[in-house]
């Protein structure tokens, strides 16, 4: 019988290059999936429905939030976003590894439910001014904008305390390898392979 999977909680200010990062690391690691969120934001370019996040309506995110259908779910930058409670237990279930990419509000709810076991990792920048320079050099976003996730992201650099890891991810190469390293030590601490399978001791001969 497979182990159950490991969830996998990852936080980082706007910015911090959390998503490139963590393709990095899904196309390096196997047996990792990425829980694909629900959120009332508009896709941005490149964006598809069900693979990056499950746009919905507010009407539909408040339905499911009467349901208790979010294992969490908060209001960030003006849209709210919350993670389906059933398909992720369902992959853990299944021996799933599961990445969260949520923020610190989404962390600190689900640090509080009993049920679930996770393993919290915070994504920062080498510091808030690079964290800036980097917004700037999008250049998709406007000044007003930008100093609302300069403010925030001052804010959710405060609770990286309340993180059990820590990544800095000043080069994208040593952030991988570091978060890489993380998720195969939490592996070999629930006595599974690096690769996620069980691992079975017992001579049945």
């Amino acid at each position: 019988m497979a182990a159950k999977g490991q969830l996998f909680i990852l936080s980082a200010p706007s910015g911090a290059g959390k998503t490139t990062l963590l393709k990095k690391v899904m196309a390096q690691v196997v047996g990792l999936a990425f829980s694909v969120s629900h959120t009332t934001r508009s896709p941005r370019s490149g964006e598809k429905d069900g693979v990056d996040y499950h746009f919905v309506s507010m009407e539909e995110f408040r339905t499911m939030c009467d349901q208790g259908l979010f294992l969490e779910w908060a209001e960030v930058h003006g849209n709210f976003y919350g993670t389906s409670r059933p398909a992720v237990v369902k992959q853990l279930e299944q021996g799933q590894d599961i990445i969260l990419d949520i923020d610190v509000q989404g962390a600190a709810i689900i640090w509080k439910d009993p049920t679930i076991e996770a393993v919290s990792v915070f994504i920062a920048p080498p510091s808030l001014q690079e964290l800036e320079k980097r917004l700037r050099g999008r250049g998709t976003e406007t000044n007003e904008t930008i100093e609302l996730r300069l403010n925030n992201a001052a804010r959710e650099m405060e609770a990286a305390s309340d993180y059990e890891y820590l990544v800095i991810n000043d080069s994208l190469e040593e952030a991988a390898a570091t978060l890489q390293a993380v998720i195969i030590a939490q592996r070999c601490r629930g006595h599974r392979l690096p690769t996620g399978e069980s691992i079975d001791l017992r001579n049945d001969t």
